[in-house]
C-alpha cells in the first residue's frame, strides 16, 4: 500500500537529521512478579495487534529528484525481532539505571530505512519490575489515524483480550520510475503541489516544517502570541543530540484539593506547580528573579472531562510568573490566562482518538506536539504536555503496568520539554532535557516536589 506523506509527516521526516530528533518516547513500568512477560511473549503480543496501527510495518520511500514529498510502503522485508529489543539492567536494577538507558536510547536517531519505531524490554529491575520503553516517530503518529503503539498493546484486565487473527501480506513496493511519474502527474493536474515543491527546495525542511504546521493551528492565540517578546531563559539554547531523562509521581488527588480550594482546574494546578519548580530551580543556577520574570510556556494540553479522559487537544502560549514569590497568587495569574485562552483556543480533534479502546496518552502526545510545531521557534521557552489517561489498572501480557511516563521530544533550541501522564490515580512527570544545557534536570524533578508540598500548604 503507499501513501504520500502529508506535508507535516515530511517536514517531521527531514527534521530527524537534524541534532533534534522527533521521536515520541513512552516508558512503563510493569510488576513481573511471575516472570509472564518476557520477550517471547512481548513479540507475539505486538505481532498479533500490528494491524491496529499498520504504517508500524511501513517505511518511507523518498521521490527521486525531490518531485514530491516521499511516500509510505510497505516493508516487505519487516522483522518485528529489529524492532522489538531487549535490554537488562545488572541486578538489581535501579530507577536511576533505568533512566540512564532511557535517556540513551532516547539520543539515537532511528534508521530511516525502516519503519521508524522502536521498542525495548527491559529486564532486572529491583522488587521484580520490568520495562517497556517505545520509541515511534512524530510522523509515525499523527494521535488521530495513525496511533502509537501504547494504545494497542495495553488491557484493562490481566487476560488479553482477544484479537482477530492476521494474515499480513506485503503491497508490492513501487519502483523509482514509478514514484517519479506519480509526482510529474501530481504536479501537473494540482498547482498546489508546484508551489509546495518550489517551497520545499528553497525554503528547506524547517519552512516546510513551519508552513504544514501553521496551517493546522492558525488561530487568534498565535496572532496575538507571535507579537510578544519571549522572555531570555536559560531553557532556551542550541541543543545536541544527546538527552537527561529525570521523572517524577504525585498524587492526583493533591491536586483535586487544589482545585477546590481555589476553584480552578487540575491543569492550573499542575502548571502552578511546574512555576514553583522552574522559580527555584533559576534561583539554584543563580539566575535573576525579579517579581516581573516570567517563563512562556508552550501548553498543548488535552482537556479534561469528569470522565478523567480528554476530549480534545487545546494549544496556547501562556506566561508562567515565575517571579511571583506567592503560590497562590502565581495560581491565580495562571487560572486567568488559561481562562482567557480557553475563549479563543486552537483546538485539534481528538474525539476520535480517544473513544478507542487501549491507553491514549502517548498519541495525545503525539498530537500535542504536532500543535507546538506550528509556533514560531522564538515563542516560547518551555513545552509542557499533558495527556490525561485511564484511573484504572492496565496490563501488558498480564503484567500490571505501574507506572507510564512520558518522554516528550525536544524542538529547536529547546533544552528542556515536560511530559505529564495521569494514570490509576497519580500524575507522572517525564522531564527530557539535552544532556549539555540541562545537567541539572533532576533538580527540577526535585523542586517539582517541594513546589507541590508548597501548593498544599497554602490550600491547608
Amino acid at each position: 500500500m503507499v501513501a504520500r506523506l502529508t506535508p507535516q509527516d515530511a517536514a517531521f521526516y527531514g527534521v530527524e537529521a537534524s541534532s533534534s530528533p522527533v521521536h515520541i518516547g513512552s516508558l512503563a513500568i510493569l510488576q513481573n512478579s511471575d516472570g509472564r512477560l518476557d520477550y517471547e511473549r512481548l513479540l507475539e503480543i505486538v505481532e498479533r495487534r500490528l494491524f491496529l496501527v499498520p504504517r508500524y510495518r511501513q517505511k518511507v520511500r523518498e521521490v527521486p529528484f525531490g518531485l514530491g514529498r516521499p511516500v509510505w510502503v510497505d516493508d516487505k522485508d519487516f522483522d518485528i525481532t529489529y524492532h522489538i529489543r531487549r535490554s537488562a539492567l545488572p541486578k538489581p536494577g535501579t530507577d536511576e539505571q533505568l533512566h540512564e538507558l532511557v535517556a540513551r536510547l532516547t539520543s539515537r536517531p532511528l534508521d530511516a530505512t525502516l519503519p521508524l519505531w522502536e521498542m525495548y524490554l527491559v529486564e532486572g529491575l529491583s522488587d521484580n519490575r520490568c520495562a517497556i520503553f517505545t520509541k515511534s516517530h512524530s510522523a509515525l503518529v499523527d494521535g488521530d489515524s495513525a496511533l502509537e503503539i501504547g494504545h494497542v498493546i495495553l488491557d484493562a484486565t490481566q487476560t488479553p483480550r482477544p484479537v482477530a487473527d492476521d494474515l499480513w501480506m506485503p503491497g508490492r513496493e513501487p519502483t523509482s520510475f514509478g514514484l517519479t511519474v506519480d509526482a510529474l502527474t501530481e504536479l501537473m493536474v494540482r498547482p498546489g503541489a508546484s508551489v509546495e515543491l518550489v517551497r520545499r527546495t528553497v525554503g528547506g525542511v524547517t519552512s516546510t516544517v513551519g508552513n504544514s504546521a501553521r496551517s493546522m493551528v492558525r488561530a487568534a492565540t498565535l496572532v496575538q502570541s507571535a507579537a510578544k517578546v519571549t522572555p531570555p531563559s536559560p531553557l532556551n539554547a542550541p541543543i545536541s543530540r544527546n538527552r537527561r531523562f529525570a521523572v517524577a509521581k504525585t498524587d492526583l488527588v493533591d491536586y483535586g484539593r487544589i482545585k477546590a480550594r481555589f476553584d480552578c482546574s487540575i491543569n492550573d494546578a499542575i502548571l502552578a506547580v511546574v512555576t514553583g519548580a522552574l522559580r527555584n530551580w533559576l534561583f539554584s543556577r543563580g539566575e535573576p528573579v525579579t517579581e516581573s520574570t516570567s517563563l512562556r510556556a508552550l501548553v498543548p494540553m488535552s482537556v479534561y472531562t469528569g470522565e478523567g479522559e480528554a476530549s480534545e487537544v487545546s494549544s496556547f502560549l501562556v506566561d508562567l510568573p515565575v517571579g511571583e514569590p506567592n503560590p497562590v497568587i502565581r495560581l491565580s495569574h495562571i487560572a486567568h490566562a488559561t481562562e482567557v485562552h480557553s475563549r479563543q483556543r486552537t483546538t485539534v480533534r481528538a474525539r476520535t482518538l480517544v473513544r478507542l479502546s487501549g491507553f491514549a496518552p502517548a498519541s495525545l502526545h503525539a498530537l500535542s506536539v504536532r500543535t507546538a510545531s506550528g509556533y514560531a521557534q522564538r515563542a516560547f521557552n518551555l513545552l509542557i504536555t499533558n495527556a490525561p489517561g485511564p484511573q484504572v489498572p492496565m496490563f501488558v501480557g498480564g503484567a500490571r503496568m505501574l507506572e507510564m511516563f512520558p518522554v516528550s521530544p525536544l524542538l529547536k533550541n529547546q533544552a528542556l520539554s515536560i511530559g505529564l501522564t495521569s494514570y490509576d490515580g497519580n500524575v507522572y512527570y517525564g522531564l527530557n532535557g539535552d544532556r549539555d544545557a540541562m545537567p541539572d534536570v533532576d533538580v527540577v524533578t526535585a523542586l517539582l516536589y517541594e513546589s507541590m508540598e508548597e501548593m498544599l500548604d497554602a490550600s491547608a
